[in-house]
C-alpha cells in the first residue's frame, strides 16, 4: 500500500519495509528476502528499499539497513567498497577521433579479469600500496597473497570503463570496480564467522546469510577493522585505475601521459556496498548499504546504466525514509545464466551499436537487456538524487 511522506510516495509490505518502488515490480523472492531483513531485531525503523533491488545473497541488492548493535555482514556482501568514479573533463566528443585505438591503450594500462597476468606494482600504484601497508593492523598477505598486485585492476562480471558524454557533449571517464580478490576473502571470512557465532549462540535465522556480529564483542570490531580497511582500498583501485585513464587521455591529446590535470575537472568518486555510522532520526547507527550510494543533501554521486544505456551524474535530496540513500544502478533483470539462455550476440551488437567495444561472448551475459530499465529506476528515484548530467557511452571496456 502506498504512502506519502513529505510528499513523496513510498510504499510498504509490511511495517518494517519501505520501498521506493511499487512492490509489483520486486521478484516475489526478493520481497521475501527483505522482509526476513527487516525481521531482526536490530533493525531501527525499517528496510530502505531501492527502485533498482533484486535478490542477492544474504540481502536483497539494493537495500539499506540501518542497525543498533550489531552488523549482518553478508548485507555488506563479498565485493566491498564496490562503487563509481567519474571524471568529467574539458573535452568534447569529436577530440577522439579513433575510438578502437583509445580502447586497445586503456586495456594495455589496465589489466582486465582475475589479473593473473599483473606481476609487478606499477610505479602509479606503489604510493597507494604502502599507503594501505601503512593502515593495516593485521597481514592481509596472510589473507589474500595477491592484494598488492591487484590494486589497479578492474576485474570482471558488471564491472566496467567507459568514455561517455553528457547532453552538452562533454566527455566523461567513468569507472565502476571495488576491492577485488581481497575484498572477497574478508567479506567471506566474515559471513562464515558470524554464521559460527549465530550457531554456537543457539540463535534461529530466517536465513542463514542473516547471520550477525553483535557490537562490543571481538568479532564485531575485527569485522569493522577489516571492513574500512576494505573499502579504502576499493576507493584506492578505483582512484588508480582512473589515474591510468587520464593518462591514455592524455596521451590521445597531447602525445604525453604527463597532462592529466588539465583534463580534470570533477572527480566523484563513491561506494555502494558498505558500512559506516551515520546520524538518522536522531540517533547514531550503522547503515549498511547494499547495492545503494549515499545521498546527503548536495553530495554528488554517479548511477550507471549497463553497457549500451544511459547513467546519471546525480547529487542527493537527502530522503530521510531511504536513510540518505539512493539506487547504484540499473540492477539485474535476469540472472547470467538466464539471459545467456534468451539472449544471442546478435541481440549485443543491436544493444551497442554505435559503441566501441570488445564483442565477446564471454559478454553476453552483460547485454543491457538483462538488467532493469535505468530511465524507470530513475524515475522512481525523483525523491532521492537530483539529476545532474545524463550520460551516454561511446566506448566500453570489460573484463571477462
Amino acid at each position: 500500500m502506498p504512502a506519502s511522506v513529505k510528499g513523496d510516495i513510498v510504499y510498504r509490505t509490511i511495517d518494517k519495509v519501505v520501498l521506493f518502488l511499487p512492490p509489483a515490480r520486486v521478484e516475489p523472492e526478493a520481497l521475501k528476502q527483505i522482509e526476513h531483513t527487516a525481521s531482526m531485531p536490530f533493525i531501527y525503523k525499517h528496510v530502505a528499499v531501492m527502485p533498482d533491488c533484486h535478490y542477492g545473497k544474504g540481502a536483497t541488492v539494493g537495500t539499506v539497513l540501518a542497525t543498533k548493535g550489531a552488523i549482518i555482514p553478508a548485507a555488506v556482501g563479498v565485493d566491498i567498497g564496490c562503487g563509481m568514479v567519474a571524471v568529467k573533463t574539458p573535452l568534447k566528443r569529436d577530440a577522439f577521433k579513433e575510438p578502437a585505438a583509445l580502447r586497445a591503450d586503456i586495456e594495455r594500462r589496465i589489466p582486465m579479469s582475475v589479473a593473473r597476468g599483473n606481476n609487478r606494482i606499477i610505479p602509479t600504484a606503489a604510493a597507494r600500496v604502502a599507503h594501505l601497508d601503512q593502515l593495516a593492523e593485521r597481514d592481509y598477505s596472510a589473507i589474500h597473497a595477491g592484494w598488492k598486485l591487484q590494486l589497479g585492476t578492474l576485474g570482471g562480471g558488471n564491472h566496467f570503463i567507459e568514455l561517455a558524454v553528457d547532453e552538452e557533449d562533454t566527455v566523461w571517464a567513468t569507472l565502476h570496480s571495488g576491492s577485488r580478490g581481497i575484498g572477497n576473502k574478508i567479506g567471506n571470512m566474515h559471513i562464515k564467522k558470524a554464521q559460527q557465532e549465530t550457531a554456537r549462540k543457539g540463535i534461529s535465522l530466517p536465513d542463514r546469510d542473516l547471520a550477525y556480529l553483535e557490537e562490543g564483542s571481538a568479532a564485531f570490531a575485527e569485522y569493522i577493522r577489516d571492513l574500512a580497511w576494505a573499502q579504502e582500498y576499493a576507493r584506492l583501485n578505483r582512484d588508480e585505475m582512473m589515474d591510468r585513464v587520464m593518462m591514455v587521455l592524455s596521451e590521445a591529446i597531447y602525445e604525453t601521459p604527463g597532462r592529466t590535470r588539465e583534463l580534470e575537472v570533477q572527480r566523484i568518486n563513491c561506494h555502494h556496498n558498505f558500512t559506516q555510522v551515520e546520524p538518522h532520526f536522531g540517533e547514531r547507527v550503522w547503515v549498511t548499504r547494499k547495492g545503494a550510494i549515499e545521498a546527503r543533501r548536495g553530495m554528488w554521486a554517479m548511477i550507471p546504466g549497463s553497457m549500451g544505456t544511459r547513467s546519471y551524474i546525480v547529487t542527493g535530496l537527502e530522503n530521510p525514509m531511504s536513510f540518505n540513500s539512493a539506487p547504484h544502478g540499473a540492477g539485474r533483470r535476469y540472472s547470467r545464466t538466464k539471459a545467456r539462455q534468451l539472449f544471442t550476440m546478435a541481440d549485443l551488437d543491436r544493444a551497442m551499436d554505435g559503441i566501441e567495444f570488445r564483442r565477446s561472448k564471454v559478454l553476453l551475459d552483460e547485454i543491457p537487456a538483462a538488467y532493469k530499465d535505468i530511465d524507470e529506476v530513475m524515475e522512481h528515484a525523483r525523491s532521492l538524487v537530483e539529476v545532474r548530467h545524463v550520460l551516454k557511452q561511446f566506448l566500453n571496456v570489460k573484463g571477462d
